[in-house]
C-alpha cells in the first residue's frame, strides 16, 4: 500500500484528490496539507511514499523551493506536481529540483491515474499534454536552473522554515505558535537569517524573496 500526502491551498481540490486517490488499489492517503511549510513538516515526519503537490500555495514557500528541499532531504519520497502551470520554465524547474511526475490540472483524471502508477512502479511520467524538447532535456539536466542562493542555502532547517512567514509578516509570537517554539527562539532564528542573507531590514528580507521567487502572496 502506498502512503500519499496531499498538498494544495484548496480544501475542495484535496478533497477531490483525496476521493479520486482511495479509489484506487494500494494508494492510500494519509494526510493534506495547504502550505509548502506544513508539507515539509509532515513529510519529514515520516510514513510518506509518495507526495502529491500544487506549485503555488500561497501564502508561503514557492513549491518550486518545497519540491527542492524535500527532494535533497528525503530522496526516497516520490514527488508528482499537479499543477495549473503550464509554462515550460515552471516544468523544467519543477523536474530539475526533484519531481518525478508533472500533472496540468486541466488534465483528465487518467492522467493523475497514470501518474501514481507510474511513480508506484519507480517510473517517470509526464503528462501526454506537455511536450519535452531537447532544449528542455538540456535545461533540466543543467546546473543553473534551480534556486542557487548561497546566502539561503546557507539557512538551517529550521530558518528555512521560519523564513517565509517572517516575509508574509506574521509575527514573532504568531511564528512562534504556528511552529511550537518559544518567541526568543523566532528573534534569535530571525537574527541569523537576516544576518547570514547579509541583510538589515525585514523590509529588505520581503524584497529578497520576492526576487528570488522564494514566496507566494
Amino acid at each position: 500500500m502506498y502512503k500519499v500526502l496531499i498538498a494544495d491551498d484548496h480544501a475542495v481540490v484535496r478533497s477531490g484528490l483525496s476521493f479520486l486517490v482511495n479509489q484506487q488499489a494500494n494508494f492510500k492517503v494519509i494526510g493534506e496539507e495547504a502550505n509548502g511549510t506544513d508539507t515539509y513538516m509532515r513529510v519529514e515526519q515520516g510514513g510518506v511514499d509518495i507526495l502529491i503537490m500544487d506549485l503555488s500555495m500561497p501564502p508561503g514557500e514557492s513549491g518550486l523551493l518545497t519540491t527542492q528541499r524535500i527532494h535533497d532531504k528525503y530522496p526516497n519520497v516520490r514527488i508528482l506536481i499537479l499543477s495549473m502551470h503550464e509554462e515550460q520554465e515552471y516544468i523544467n524547474k519543477a523536474i530539475h529540483n526533484g519531481a518525478m511526475s508533472y500533472v496540468l490540472k486541466s488534465s483528465s483524471d487518467d492522467e493523475l491515474i497514470k501518474a501514481l502508477k507510474s511513480l508506484s512502479n519507480g517510473e517517470n511520467y509526464i503528462d501526454k499534454n506537455i511536450m519535452i524538447t531537447k532544449s528542455d532535456i538540456q535545461q533540466i539536466n543543467s546546473d543553473g536552473i534551480n534556486v542557487d542562493l548561497k546566502g539561503y542555502n546557507g539557512l538551517s532547517k529550521r530558518e528555512k522554515e521560519i523564513f517565509p512567514l517572517i516575509a508574509l509578516g506574521y509575527s514573532n509570537k504568531e511564528i512562534a505558535s504556528q511552529m511550537f517554539i518559544y518567541t526568543k527562539t523566532v528573534e534569535a532564528h530571525k537574527a541569523n537569517i537576516i544576518r547570514k542573507l547579509q541583510l538589515d531590514t525585514r523590509a529588505d528580507l520581503v524584497r529578497y524573496a520576492i526576487h528570488h521567487h522564494l514566496i507566494e502572496f
